[in-house]
């Protein structure tokens, strides 16, 4: 049951019979789908319970509907964090606040972020805040090249985040890939054969497995992978690595590979654009943190995208425990890099898209999330202006149709010490 339908069935229990269904009508507002089309002016959304049921200028607005006035306001689907470890860490240098990965446990690929994500950490509060509705979340890795399966979630105000559990496995390919199975490339992409042909072998004969390589429940977790039923996001960021990467579907062709990072990817553009891998790519990486991304450009993105890459913004180990908020910055600059000379970068409709319907679409969600057309969950926000200028704001957030409060730790400070005065300071809660 979604968080509406609990509505509804604790309201009818209440009130000793049906309650009729919820429709709002967003009305005036510059209206973006979200799916790379052009803003519709003085547009209306029309949302019944947890569904968008249109959005355009010629919507038909019920009687009963409530009306929201957005005249000079922007209207937009959710932001899609295309990845994210966010509801994983609250302080990330306290152990006990940081599940992101589980370097001593036995286990690498059963781990399951579903367990471990915590729907009351403040980022969460925060990003939502900010525009933020849903959030790829994955795990990073601790003794394996595998960190187990991530999550898509929502980031609403209760105790239910999941949208789907298991809905990626993750693996490191790069150079933390190749420290983490014992110093080089080689020993990575043979650890990562070895790992999956251990999981073949143990779902012919479970008996024979080799428990010093790999346990049963990890095994169990990589069947799914190798035959294409999970996703498996690939962290990878020269271009050398990529190419090595995409020829690992020769030997497992059915492979559903997201590829993450990819800070060189504009090197290579045209041979990711000839596999049909999409990729959640760090947005404005223009200088190397390490020898895996000397070529780092903020002009990726764009060339990748002009060579025909399906290609959106994640945000893999850049504060992607807490400041997914960023990604709407980052969709702006892309935008503002077409003015600067030689550059490429995105056009607004594309850039606005690379935080919304692509991300869903890439994690196989686009006919659910990540827009405002018809049928899709009702996360909505509506802007003060332009959602990629960092003078705009944010008035409500609609997540699954239900107005989510905007109140978060960092403003109820901002509050408390706005106007400090002698003597004693204001209570920090109020509860």
């Amino acid at each position: 049951m979604n968080r509406f339908t609990l509505f509804l069935t604790a309201a009818a229990m209440t009130f000793g019979g049906p309650i009729a269904a919820q429709t709002v009508a967003i009305t005036g507002g510059k209206v973006i789908v979200g799916d790379g089309s052009a803003p519709i002016e003085g547009g209306t959304v029309l949302i019944r319970n947890d569904r968008v049921v249109a959005a355009g200028s010629n919507v038909t607005i019920p009687a009963d509907a409530q009306r929201i006035d957005a005249t000079g306001k922007w209207v937009t689907p959710g932001i899609f964090a295309g990845f994210s470890r966010v509801g994983l860490v609250e302080v990330g240098a306290v152990r006990q606040t940081n599940d992101s990965n589980a370097g001593d446990s036995v286990f690498s690929a059963a781990l399951d972020v579903q367990y471990a994500i915590n729907p009351f950490a403040s980022p969460i509060a925060v990003n939502r805040a900010a525009g933020v509705t849903r959030a790829v979340v994955s795990p990073s890795t601790g003794s394996s090249i595998f960190g187990g399966y991530g999550a898509v979630i929502d980031l609403g105000q209760d105790e239910n985040p999941i949208t789907r559990a298991r809905a990626f496995q993750f693996v490191e390919l790069g150079e933390t890939g190749h420290r983490r199975a014992g110093g080089s490339r080689a020993a990575a992409h043979i650890h990562f054969r070895a790992l999956l042909n251990e999981a073949r072998t143990y779902a012919r004969n479970p008996a024979a497995l080799d428990s010093d390589l790999l346990k049963a429940s990890d095994a169990k977790a990589l069947l799914p992978v190798i035959n294409g039923q999970t996703k498996l996001l690939v962290h990878v960021e020269s271009a050398n690595d990529i190419l090595k990467v995409l020829e690992l579907r020769k030997d497992f062709p059915a492979l559903k590979m997201v590829l993450v990072g990819v800070n060189e990817g504009w090197r290579v553009a045209d041979h990711i654009a000839a596999s049909g891998v999409p990729v959640l790519a760090s947005a404005l990486s223009d200088l190397p943190y390490g020898f895996e991304d000397l070529g780092a450009t903020q002009s990726n993105i764009g060339r990748m995208k002009d060579a025909g890459v399906k290609v959106a913004i994640g945000m893999i180990n850049d504060r992607d425990a807490h400041q997914l908020r960023y990604s709407v910055q980052y969709a702006g600059n892309l935008v503002a890099l077409n003015k600067v000379p030689r550059a490429t970068g995105l056009t607004w409709d594309e850039a606005f898209a690379a935080i919304s319907s692509g991300p869903a679409e890439i994690m196989g969600m686009g006919a659910q999330l990540g827009s405002l057309k018809a049928g899709r969950k009702a996360d909505v926000v509506i802007w003060t202006g332009d959602p990629l200028e960092l003078s705009t704001q944010v008035e409500k957030v609609m997540i699954d149709g239900v107005v989510q409060t905007l109140s978060n730790r960092q403003q109820r400070l901002r509050d408390r010490y706005r106007n400090p005065t002698p003597g004693a300071l204001p209570k920090a809660y109020d509860r």
